[in-house]
């Protein structure tokens, strides 16, 4: 196997997957420390990353187009729409990079000429979740359906109707399996999801009773709920649904209670955060300013942050800590391989 995919320095992902290892921890950690910089946290402490192993990504967006009768399917080229056809990938679970070509071959039969689409697919426990952008998707169900059965797909869906289900694709969260929807959010691997989960867990330990804020299906809101109650919420309502029913049917959890909100809009003010004694926030890339400043007021006294963009946490950070709290250790979970993205978890005590 050569030290870098072959479609290096032409497919837009996996920028630095060429650099050498200590070089590029220092970088990746770097993007962390120099946000927090710019917000006037130069003495933060920065945990050394923790990185994925290759080949774990479980979930990917496949562009596909059909041209002059080839089919490819595949990711962006760097700064370009063309896509870079996918004989391989360094970053993918291997069942994703194996299901790549026969969805290349199902995909020629069903595209016409100059026709493109878009397929998010997921490696759930269940098998495959596909979701479809394509405006013909549900002209062609019966055709979508064969397509399915040959690649032992769990489900296809377009625009979030279920156009085929032959299993339920399902993902645990600790000792809880949860149903997922379609269109779910999940954390890009396994091992990064575990790894944040245990940072979040370890962190509220002692916590009674935890509002966890941009819940989506429950991946910090299941293992808390092992030992302590908590208040989930959330703006997407089968996300909530899921979670909700995955928490009923497993034994030996704490209450479990949902409230479908758009917190962008409507933050929790300070007077419904008087109830809890922990928050567990992980928005998505835009951060929570308005409900870090709702935080900022309240009581609460610890809150852990989850984030995907290190610009937005320290923004945000700032609003707490310039409010009373203290920022704790920052640990960098690199769960975007090779690429200008980190993911990070961090703690927040009243001071």
């Amino acid at each position: 196997m050569s030290a870098v995919c072959r479609h290096f320095g032409v497919c837009g992902g996996c920028t630095y997957q060429d650099m050498p290892d200590a070089d590029y921890q220092t970088l990746k950690r770097n993007l962390i420390v120099e946000a927090l910089a710019r917000h006037g946290f130069a003495d933060a402490v920065v945990e050394e990353p923790l990185e994925v192993a290759p080949a774990t990504r479980r979930r990917a967006v496949f562009k596909v187009a059909k041209k002059n009768g080839v089919t490819l399917i595949g990711f962006h080229a760097a700064k370009s729409h063309a896509i870079v056809d996918m004989l391989e990938c360094r970053v993918m679970t291997p069942a994703l990079t194996t299901l790549v070509p026969r969805l290349r071959e199902a995909m020629s039969s069903l595209l016409r000429e100059n026709e493109d689409a878009d397929l998010h697919v997921t490696d759930s426990d269940d098998g495959f979740d596909v979701a479809l952008k394509w405006p013909r998707a549900r002209k062609l169900q019966g055709e979508i359906a064969r397509m399915a059965e040959k690649l032992h797909l769990a489900r296809v869906t377009a625009g979030n109707e279920t156009i085929v289900e032959l299993a339920k694709p399902s993902i645990a969260f600790g000792a809880v399996r949860v149903a997922l929807p379609p269109g779910s959010f999940l954390q890009p691997t396994r091992e990064g999801e575990a790894a944040l989960q245990a940072r979040v867990v370890s962190a509220l330990k002692g916590a009674k009773n935890v509002a966890d804020l941009f819940a989506g299906c429950g991946t910090f809101t299941l293992p808390l709920a092992a030992h302590a109650k908590v208040h989930a919420v959330d703006s997407d309502g089968p996300a909530l649904d899921a979670l909700a029913a995955a928490a009923r049917a497993t034994q030996g959890l704490k209450p479990v209670t949902t409230e479908k909100r758009d917190l962008f809009k409507r933050p929790l003010f300070s007077v419904e955060l008087a109830r809890f004694d922990a928050v567990v926030l992980d928005p998505p890339r835009a951060g929570a300013a308005a409900q870090a400043s709702r935080l900022a007021a309240s009581k609460v006294a610890r809150i852990v942050y989850v984030s995907c963009n290190e610009g937005s946490f320290a923004r945000d950070a700032r609003v707490l800590v310039d409010a009373g709290y203290r920022l704790g250790p920052v640990l960098p979970v690199d769960q975007f391989l090779w690429s200008s993205h980190i993911e990070l978890v961090a703690s927040f005590t009243k001071a």
